[in-house]
């Protein structure tokens, strides 16, 4: 089965602030390059030890509200034992614990299956690293 699994690399610029990135349509893109109808699975991987993958509402507030309960949890702050880059850095790395670096996400006939107001989204907190990798994988 060669053609059972297809990978891709997008390069995502975060920028210098907290963001929520919607990456819906670049996993559709994927999707309809490689998937050519087939059921299957995607996977969409963050290689980076700050960023998450989370499955979310966006332009309705949700994304700011995400960041906000975020800020929350983990305030920046100088309570963090890892001490690097900007303050409050250290929270950056424990992220990942409540935000995912991976999400797995159900394919039928080559399409994405979401809910009506569902986006896949890289979350970044990390306002040292403005550029990001994302790997989106096909399996099928």
């Amino acid at each position: 089965m060669p053609d059972a699994f297809a990978t891709h690399v997008l390069h995502v610029s975060s920028g210098s602030s907290e963001r929520v990135v919607d990456l819906t349509r670049d996993c559709e893109a994927f999707l309809r390059e490689t998937a050519a109808g087939r059921d299957g699975l995607l996977n969409v991987f963050v290689p980076h030890a700050t960023a998450g993958i989370a499955i979310i509402e966006t332009g309705a507030g949700s994304d700011d509200d995400l960041l906000a309960a975020l800020h929350t949890l983990l305030p920046a702050d100088d309570r963090w034992q890892h001490r690097h880059g900007s303050p409050g850095h250290g929270r950056d790395h424990v992220l990942p614990a409540l935000v995912p670096p991976h999400a797995t996400l159900p394919v039928v006939d080559g399409t994405l299956q979401l809910g009506t107001w569902q986006s896949v989204c890289l979350v970044d907190t990390n306002e040292d690293n403005p550029d990001r990798q994302v790997r989106l994988s096909f399996l099928g």
